[in-house]
């Protein structure tokens, strides 16, 4: 699944395609997303000149003169530039027709993706209004994360990936920054002291910057903006290592699902 890193890469690679272009045509082949396409979107994107692209946690944000679209990867989706007689293939469900005579070609095998439009402030929009800050912001702190999980029971893991703590924090580089922080993720939030929730806020903003520095984690079908692979996932530590022997002590790594989710860690440095 996208998560921030991959929603990150993609907003830096389709920018430079992207910003300062007039949207000539819109072709909605499949209007059946996680949310229906509104019927009238291609009259609404026609002729809108983009502005600039920008990201708030998963959501892809398109700023033009007419409006702003939300562009949400879901479970399989991506975003990437083809030339405009590049003929659609299956699951290619949208595409944007540039005036450079490109196309912004959306696809998505399983559908859970999605685009809307908003006239309105962005932060006042349902699905922003409630997020936390963004992980590598100055928001983002010890002082911050110690104070909202005083009296917390969850485990930490399903702490950080609560999106109204902190957003873009998804499984895999939850795992990796409770590695890197020598923290088990069952701790319960609230038994975290603050000297340790300083060593996960470094783990977090470090794990992420460097995904974003090599382009996301590929594990099933995710491409970047430019049509290329991420390549994080050729530096797990330990996220889908079960059994295999740790990196950094003689331990093997374990598996445990939390919070439904499968979660991946060191027995031995992780305390």
């Amino acid at each position: 699944m996208p998560e921030l890193p991959e929603v990150e890469t993609t907003k830096r690679g389709l920018a430079p395609h992207l910003e300062g272009r007039k949207v000539k045509q819109c072709e909605i082949r499949q209007h059946s997303l996680r949310w229906p396409v509104d019927a009238d979107f291609a009259e609404k994107i026609r002729g809108a000149r983009i502005q600039r692209l920008d990201r708030r946690a998963k959501y892809l944000l398109v700023e033009t003169d007419k409006g702003l679209a939300i562009w949400h990867l879901g479970m399989s989706g991506s975003l990437r530039i083809v030339e405009g007689s590049e003929p659609p293939q299956k699951h290619d469900h949208i595409d944007w027709l540039l005036d450079s005579g490109q196309r912004l070609r959306f696809h998505d095998p399983r559908r859970f993706g999605a685009l809307l439009w908003t006239t309105e402030d962005i932060a006042d929009h349902e699905l922003i209004a409630h997020l936390g800050p963004e992980p590598l912001s100055d928001d983002f702190h010890a002082d911050y994360l110690f104070t909202a999980s005083r009296g917390r029971k969850a485990p930490v893991k399903s702490f950080i990936m609560d999106g109204r703590i902190v957003v873009g924090v998804g499984n895999i580089y939850a795992s990796e920054a409770l590695f890197m922080a020598g923290i088990r993720p069952q701790t319960p939030a609230g038994k975290i002291s603050r000297a340790r929730y300083e060593r996960l806020v470094e783990a977090i903003k470090e794990v992420l910057a460097f995904a974003i520095q090599q382009g996301g984690t590929t594990l099933r079908d995710f491409v970047g903006g430019d049509g290329k692979p991420g390549y994080f996932a050729q530096k797990l530590n330990v996220y889908g290592r079960t059994g295999e022997p740790c990196r950094r002590c003689p331990g093997t790594i374990r598996e445990q699902v939390i919070g439904q989710r499968n979660t991946f860690f060191c027995p031995r440095c992780q305390r």
